[in-house]
């Protein structure tokens, strides 16, 4: 019987005045708390009890322990209960880690919603480029993009990450749009340099069933996705966005697909976590929020004959050739 235990058999014993009572206050036999009271005694090297056939008492020592023990102990109780609680109410320190490209163009807002749904959690959000261990960092949710994590956290797919090849309207109209992958050289175009290695990220394609990657030139460089997709807004060149920061400003013809036969996927948002048995009600109820919002949400990619509704006259032209050849 652990040294706690026995605290409390004694306490108990001390408060109701009968190991007896202690016994059964505490779901045992009285010979199990006779024992463990006993033990007690051994290692502190005194006795804690006047005992005789009627009556418990408490020894000059005995008391001095109980007076020292029980503060203890009721902080102890109260932050057992409060743990419980946890278990029961939807309040507490909630930490958050995602990387920063799918801060605000993707999280930010169910972050704000859950925020005002539960007032009593307090969201603490970290957003890092660097893969976030959820026991080494102390979160208790993390997000990421592309390859599933590792390291043994349960991981669940929200939504596909489209790489688009895009232009502005007024990009288009001054400087003509590529119609192939080559001549996208003769063109300028953005780059992203990726914030955890500083290299500048290739650009991705699908020619037949293989996934090629290029270096293209970039006129302009950021390390900020939602940098790149303004510059690609300004109409400064032509850029390969994430389908998370694109999908709304092709919808809105604010942005015209390229290339669409040669889109990938980069893999998917994926929201993980440790396992359930060490969760408290605030992280799972946190984690069932963000899986019923975003799971699937077609606001944040597009399907592939939509993508070629959108992309110019041309190129749709030439989509349909190429279909007919396959």
């Amino acid at each position: 019987m652990n040294g706690i235990r026995a605290i409390t058999i004694f306490v108990r014993a001390a408060t109701l005045g009968s190991l007896r009572s202690a016994a059964v206050d505490q779901g045992i036999s009285p010979q199990a708390a006779s024992h463990a009271v006993m033990q007690l005694e051994k290692e502190l090297g005194v006795r804690l009890f006047h005992r005789t056939t009627r009556k418990l008492s408490l020894t000059e020592e005995g008391q001095r322990l109980l007076d020292s023990v029980k503060p203890a102990l009721a902080m102890l109780s109260s932050a057992l209960d409060e743990a419980r609680r946890s278990k029961e109410e939807v309040s507490g320190m909630l930490r958050v880690s995602a990387p920063r490209a799918l801060g605000l163009p993707v999280l930010w807002p169910y972050f704000e919603e859950f925020q005002k749904l539960y007032q009593n959690v307090q969201l603490e959000v970290q957003f890092d480029d660097q893969f976030t261990d959820l026991v080494t960092d102390r979160a208790d949710v993390g997000f990421r993009g592309g390859p599933p994590p590792s390291g043994g956290s349960i991981a669940r797919r929200l939504v596909p990450i489209q790489l688009i090849v895009c232009a502005s309207p007024e990009y288009i109209e001054r400087n003509g749009a590529p119609r192939t992958i080559e001549e996208l050289a003769q063109h300028r175009c953005t780059g992203y340099r990726r914030a955890n290695t500083g290299k500048l990220a290739q650009w991705q394609f699908r020619i037949g069933d293989e996934i090629v990657y290029r270096d293209v030139p970039a006129a302009i460089c950021v390390n900020d996705t939602e940098m790149e997709t303004q510059a690609v807004l300004s109409g400064l060149g032509i850029g390969q966005l994430g389908s998370f920061n694109a999908t709304t400003h092709i919808r809105s013809g604010r942005l015209i697909p390229l290339l669409t036969r040669h889109v990938t996927e980069y893999g998917m948002v994926y929201i993980y976590y440790k396992h359930r048995t060490e969760q408290s009600l605030r992280v799972k109820t946190f984690i069932e929020f963000m899986v019923e919002r975003m799971a699937g949400n077609r606001n944040f990619f597009l399907d592939p004959s939509e993508l070629r509704a959108a992309q110019p006259p041309q190129q749709q032209q030439q989509d349909r050739a190429a279909r007919k050849r396959g």
